[in-house]
């Protein structure tokens, strides 16, 4: 489809996209500054959120990227968990299309809220790694297929859900699992964006725009996570786990600001 797009909504756009990259490769939630802004610039809203999945490849991959190459992702050991999101992504994307979200976006914003909670009051949540719960394996075959079918199929705050399975059930230190969340939801991004761009709902010139400054501020968010760690994570998470509940209560009961 084509957007008619002025030069100042174009750098508002890519503005935004910037700042979804910074917050997403440090604690997710970037879909609430550009999702909103995609339907300002007058995407109805599948196209929207075929759009955002195309920009949020950018910020994912970069990030993913440099963590990789900072030695705080091993590849090979993940592969499992990778392949598990992107079927578990696919799978959502198609069911998403044929059943209805409904009971999901009701009950999501209480589990937001219950994520910030675990992340401001848990003693788990620090640098140190600690005992694993499950094996790589059982890991890829639930919390990894698990949240890629969420991801395909609803979305906000997967970073969230990643980072909190790596932390609860890998036994992963704050930085650590930030780093690996944000490769398995790159493998989430690019799975929906797939299936989305085989309905014909992305818009290609629009989306590769946004991505250009999703991967400018995802190379300054990943940064901070290995240098900051947890000063930052932590709070961030939570800010972001509170923002998403609330942005999806007011978009249920159609409240305003």
């Amino acid at each position: 489809m084509d957007v008619q797009l002025t030069l100042e909504m174009a750098a508002l756009l890519v503005a935004a996209a910037t700042l979804a990259g910074f917050i997403d490769a440090i604690a997710g939630g970037g879909g609430l500054l550009t999702i909103p802004a995609l339907m300002w610039a007058g995407l109805p809203p599948t196209a929207a959120l075929a759009t955002n999945k195309l920009q949020a490849c950018g910020g994912s991959f970069f990030a993913s990227l440099y963590f990789v190459r900072k030695g705080m992702v091993d590849l090979a050991a993940l592969k499992m968990s990778i392949l598990a999101a992107f079927v578990g992504s696919a799978c959502g994307t198609i069911a998403v299309q044929l059943i209805d979200a409904g009971i999901l976006a009701r009950v999501l914003p209480f589990l937001m809220l219950a994520i910030g909670a675990y992340f401001l009051f848990s003693k788990k949540i620090s640098e140190e790694d600690r005992h694993q719960l499950l094996t790589p394996g059982l890991f890829a075959l639930t919390a990894a297929l698990g949240v890629g079918f969420y991801d395909g199929f609803f979305g906000p705050g997967t970073g969230s859900f990643f980072a909190l399975a790596f932390v609860s059930l890998a036994g992963f230190g704050l930085a650590k699992a930030t780093a690996h969340a944000k490769v398995l939801n790159f493998a989430t991004n690019i799975a929906s964006l797939l299936f989305f761009a085989l309905g014909g709902k992305v818009v290609w010139m629009l989306g590769l725009m946004m991505l250009g400054g999703q991967a400018l501020g995802a190379s300054l968010g990943s940064r901070l996570v290995v240098t900051k760690g947890t000063l930052i994570i932590k709070p961030l998470v939570v800010c972001m786990s509170v923002a998403m509940s609330i942005k999806l209560l007011a978009s249920q009961y159609q409240w305003s600001f």
